[in-house]
């Protein structure tokens, strides 16, 4: 077999495993993106020292 050969079968291998991960639906790698439960995002903004997400969300818009 071909170098050319070779790297066809690699591209198309490739192309299947992403094809099959996008079609089993929520993507592993962009779990960690998502924000979480609303405790683990009041947490880390405790933690990072900005107010509380109850206080957040409760706060009028600038644009009103």
């Amino acid at each position: 077999m071909s170098n050319h050969d070779e790297e066809t079968l690699r591209m198309a291998a490739i192309a299947a495993v992403y094809s099959l991960l996008s079609q089993s639906g929520d993507d592993p790698g962009q779990v960690a993106r998502k924000p979480g439960l609303a405790w683990s995002q009041d947490h880390r903004r405790m933690n990072m020292g900005l107010s509380s997400l109850m206080l957040k969300r409760a706060s009028r818009s600038p644009w009103k």
